[in-house]
């Protein structure tokens, strides 16, 4: 049976699951090859796949959003303000295409 995470007075949590023998002796190993301990390992490698989920779903989210207002803005353009106008005026005085 899984027990809650627990508070200790540090303000650090107690984290406990139970593994397959096989799963353990893989991690310790791993764990021994990388010069850390079982646990420093498993928090490590669970927090930099955590970390790792978070980024692959904010970038997917950002970018469904970033379409939707880049598309958005294809099919209904701003009009352009008197400060972009005065841009390009001065833009095609200054600058000699070809």
């Amino acid at each position: 049976m899984a027990y809650p995470a627990t508070k200790s007075s540090s303000g650090m949590e107690r984290l406990e699951a139970r593994i397959t023998a096989d799963k353990k002796s893989v991690l310790k190993n791993a764990a021994d090859l990388s010069g850390r301990t079982l646990t420093d390992f498993v928090i490590h490698s669970a927090y930099e796949a955590a970390k790792q989920v978070i980024e692959e779903h904010q970038q997917l989210h950002l970018s469904v959003a970033d379409r939707d207002v880049f598309i958005q803005a294809l099919l209904n353009p701003p009009k352009p303000t008197d400060k972009l106008l005065k841009a390009v005026k001065k833009y095609k005085k200054d600058v000699v295409s070809k």
